[in-house]
């Protein structure tokens, strides 16, 4: 009897995964979609900010990261009493960076641009794929780190990768790889996921490791303290502040008039 249940169970194992390996890309998005809380609860979401704090290379910083629907996104981090700023305004990007020196905005670099726009869509790149523009390739299941996982891959209309690697259970993402193209080179970074939790029926991941791909020991690490949705945030706060017009120069006092000569000569 126990000979003939080892040899029922092997069936259902081997049909198991064909089944996972079965599973078009579109079905793997839905259910990742419906792992996170489902589209309505996904959509319902106008505005999201998200308060904790990061650690990379021995500092720790404060961060706080606000996105708007459909298209906006403002970052930042304080350390020792300055504040770097980024931001997404749905059609330019701009900075604030104390720590190279520079307290005026200036507009973001073509990398710096494109990593901005992809995080300025609120849903990600799964949620109406389509419609987007997204293209979605199964790539099976995998070994990472000695656990199984299944990934999809979503290429964006721009040409940008995002590499999911889903828990076969929950279908929850363990880790995305993406891989932003410019000027004929790729800039591959990894982002680590944990400790997901409930926020207003939506699973938000508290842990967050980021950083090179290639470089392990440059990743950041995010502890999320605080995820509050649908509060107000004004469309202004992510638009490039104007510069200040440089302070003109103090006026140099005039100089004294020089004393006239004392006159010489005899007596009238």
């Amino acid at each position: 009897m126990r000979l003939l249940s080892r040899f029922v169970v092997l069936p259902m194992v081997l049909l198991a995964a064909a089944f996972a390996s079965a599973q078009t890309a579109e079905e793997m998005a839905a259910k990742n979609i419906e792992a996170r809380g489902g589209l309505d609860k996904l959509k319902a979401i106008q505005t999201m900010r998200i308060t904790g704090n990061m650690e990379v290379q021995g500092f720790k910083a404060a961060i706080v990261s606000e996105t708007k629907r459909p298209d906006k996104v403002r970052q930042s981090f304080t350390l020792q009493g300055m504040t770097e700023t980024d931001a997404y305004d749905g059609t330019s990007g701009w900075k604030i960076s104390p720590f190279q020196g520079k307290k005026d905005p200036e507009l973001l670099g073509e990398d710096e641009l494109r990593g901005m726009q992809d995080q300025a869509d609120i849903d990600g790149p799964l949620v109406d794929a389509a419609a987007k523009g997204n293209k979605l390739e199964a790539l099976g299941k995998q070994s990472l780190d000695g656990n199984d996982v299944l990934v999809l891959r979503a290429t964006l209309k721009n040409g940008d990768q995002f590499t999911y690697y889903f828990d076969p259970e929950t279908f929850l993402e363990t880790r995305v790889d993406q891989t932003i193209f410019l000027r004929g080179t790729a800039r591959e970074t990894t982002t680590e996921f944990g400790s997901f939790k409930e926020v207003q029926g939506v699973l938000i991941p508290f842990s967050i490791q980021a950083g090179p791909k290639a470089r392990p020991d440059q990743r950041q690490k995010v502890t999320v303290d605080k995820v509050e949705m649908n509060v107000p945030m004004d469309d202004a706060m992510f638009v490039m502040p104007a510069v200040k017009p440089a302070a003109a120069p103090a006026a140099t006092p005039a100089a004294a008039p020089a004393p006239a000569p004392a006159k010489t000569g005899g007596v009238q």
